[in-house]
């Protein structure tokens, strides 16, 4: 899908109000707006890469949004107001992420904006977002350390996946690590924290590298990985690239003699392989849909009476529709549509998630996570162990 469409999740296809040309783009961000005055509905902005390789995530990361709203509208929805969603392609590219968000500020005026995906994109709206005062909710694992006002996050950060995979990799005598990853911020801010934690335990680092998106072949990594001699290969590169990656790992002749660990993998990842080509890869996760769980067990059951029998489910969309449930209490809670006073209630709320008690920290609006770790067995994640509550760093103070 790389085209924008404007919905109402569970009822008719709705018209996108628009203001006239120029004059509307040239308004300032935080203006009132004829588009809003004239609205029935309460706007909310979804900015994810519905196009550009990272597709997976936007698909289970709308699948969260869609059905926590269509759960408030089937109660009434926000302030006596049915909520509407105005989703918008940021195609993986931080230009275009910019250009969606001003749009969805400006002209569609929503009242906040679920997304996005990449840090370099979430990076890059950051001051959008605060000139105009719209809220941003970011359900995607990062590498930590955003603070802002006008920014709450549902995501795990450093901590939450470093803490306890090394020690895990470590007990299964790992001693030597290769770190490889996509050339953006979140890989690079990951494998800093994930070099700390290895050195700290006596382990080593036998290479770091980068890859820019869209690279076909892998070969000459390899090489470099083979003749390293390292234990396990911790691997932080999404999407189509890294199935391409674990593809060619697995023809090369590596596999099985050195470890493969995916930071970010679930089991939307799983129909890209074919036979064993994905067996044993290790993730750490904060939820995963075959999870024993009576929580898991009924969030799996609503998203399958919502999307199908056969959809899958995976953190993204725990997490998406976690933080779309923070927000929209946060609006009842506040009785208003005032931006501020959304965001000021925001704060100190509990749910129970698809894994657990989840609750929104007053101090940097982070969550603690409880986590597991799996393993990929007979073509399904499976547990290795399950951590339970990790509490990271208050992400304003690092």
């Amino acid at each position: 899908m790389t085209r924008d469409k404007n919905f109402i999740l569970g009822g008719r296809l709705s018209r996108r109000t628009f203001l006239g040309g120029a004059a509307a783009l040239a308004l300032p961000l935080a203006a009132p707006s004829l588009a809003r005055a004239q609205s029935s509905s309460f706007k909310l902005g979804v900015l994810l890469p519905f196009s550009g390789g990272l597709e997976l995530f936007a698909q289970q990361g709308m699948q969260g949004v869609k059905m926590a709203v269509d759960e408030f509208n089937a109660n009434g929805g926000v302030l006596g107001r049915q909520i509407e969603i105005v989703q918008a392609d940021d195609k993986t590219d931080p230009r275009t992420a910019v250009e969606r968000a001003t749009q969805l500020i400006r002209r569609d005026a929503v009242n906040a904006i679920v997304g996005p995906v990449t840090s370099a994109n979430r990076d890059a709206i950051k001051s959008t977002i605060e000139r105009g005062k719209t809220p941003l909710l970011y359900a995607t694992d990062y590498e930590g350390g955003v603070c802002s006002p006008w920014m709450a996050c549902y995501s795990a950060v450093p901590a939450h996946f470093v803490e306890p995979l090394i020690p895990f990799l470590a007990g299964r005598g790992a001693k030597s690590f290769y770190l490889f990853g996509a050339d953006y911020t979140w890989p690079q801010k990951m494998n800093k924290a994930i070099r700390a934690k290895i050195e700290a335990g006596g382990g080593t680092v036998a290479g770091e590298e980068y890859t820019p998106f869209g690279m076909k072949d892998f070969a000459p990594t390899l090489r470099k990985i083979e003749e390293s001699g390292t234990d396990f290969v911790i691997l932080t590169l999404p999407g189509a690239d890294g199935v391409t990656f674990v593809k060619q790992f697995a023809a090369s002749g590596l596999k099985g003699k050195v470890g493969l660990s995916f930071l970010g993998f679930n089991e939307n990842y799983l129909p890209g392989f074919s036979g064993d080509e994905a067996e044993g890869i290790i993730a750490p996760l904060p939820f995963m849909q075959s999870l024993d769980r009576p929580e898991t067990k009924d969030f799996v059951a609503r998203q399958r009476k919502a999307f199908g029998d056969d959809v899958v489910v995976t953190y993204y969309a725990d997490s998406h529709y976690g933080l779309t449930k923070f927000y929209l209490d946060a609006v009842r809670k506040a009785d208003s549509d005032d931006k501020a006073a959304i965001m000021a209630a925001l704060p100190n709320q509990s749910i129970l998630s698809g894994n657990g008690d989840v609750t929104l920290r007053a101090s940097d609006r982070h969550v603690d996570l409880n986590i597991l770790i799996a393993s990929v067995k007979g073509g399904g994640l499976a547990m290795e162990e399950y951590i339970g509550k990790v509490a990271a760093p208050d992400q304003c103070s690092i």
